[in-house]
């Protein structure tokens, strides 16, 4: 049996840019990617802390070291710059694979600087 668990995640990255006018997908710091594991026209899912808006799309790589979060094309309906976003990958694994995996987790700044970096999330507390 397959079971599909957070492969990797930027948590609170600010989005620089809506480009309603582009071809589609998200552009992200190339920097950004590596450090995530994030692979160029990987699914991603955006979840968008400011407005509550959740769409799908891929991603694409933006200049290493620009800090760029851009939404692109029809989703950029859904984001304006200055938004906080969290952008997720999943990945399909079995019950073997569970037993070792650990996320990565990249953590920013308003700037779009990374503040840290986790492969686990603290148990949430009553």
């Amino acid at each position: 049996m397959q079971h599909t668990l957070l492969k990797s995640k930027l948590h609170r990255a600010c989005v620089t840019h809506a480009e309603l006018d582009y071809e589609g997908s998200c552009a992200i710091d190339r920097h950004f990617m590596k450090l995530a594991n994030i692979y160029p026209y990987e699914q991603i899912q955006i979840y968008n802390i400011a407005n509550g808006e959740r769409f799908t799309t891929y991603a694409i790589e933006a200049e290493e070291g620009s800090r760029i979060i851009s939404v692109n094309g029809a989703a950029a309906h859904k984001a304006s710059p200055g938004d906080r976003v969290i952008i997720c990958t999943y990945s399909e694994m079995t019950q073997q694979e569970i037993s070792v995996h650990h996320p990565t987790l990249i953590y920013f700044n308003e700037h779009n600087e990374v503040t840290g970096s986790s492969h686990s999330i603290p148990v949430q507390a009553a």
